[in-house]
């Protein structure tokens, strides 16, 4: 906790406490999340290998493409209406006034 506070210090005094703080949560959060991307990388080869089925057919390449592109078409699209709405006025209320039930 005394660590913590020494964050809190006014910028003209010395922040070296600080520093050793921060350091510390960085190179504490880099481990965890190293640590969680091997873990991560052995959990899906272990079951890449153990629920290994038949091969895919090439319609079903065919399909995942397909599914693929038209989420991507989908989303653009999407995030054009919203940049389109938001650009031209749609999304600003009318005179001022809020809905009213």
């Amino acid at each position: 906790m005394g660590s913590a506070l020494a964050c809190r210090v006014p910028p003209a005094r010395d922040m070296t406490p600080c520093a050793s703080y921060i350091e510390r949560m960085r190179t504490l959060i880099i481990l965890a999340l190293f640590g969680l991307l091997v873990l991560s990388v052995w959990f899906a080869s272990t079951a890449w290998e153990r629920l290994g089925g038949d091969p895919i057919p090439i319609y079903g390449y065919l399909a995942m493409g397909g599914g693929i592109l038209f989420s991507l078409l989908l989303g653009g699209a999407l995030m054009g209406l919203v940049f389109y709405s938001s650009r031209h006025g749609y999304d600003d209320t009318n005179s001022g006034e809020q809905d009213r039930r």
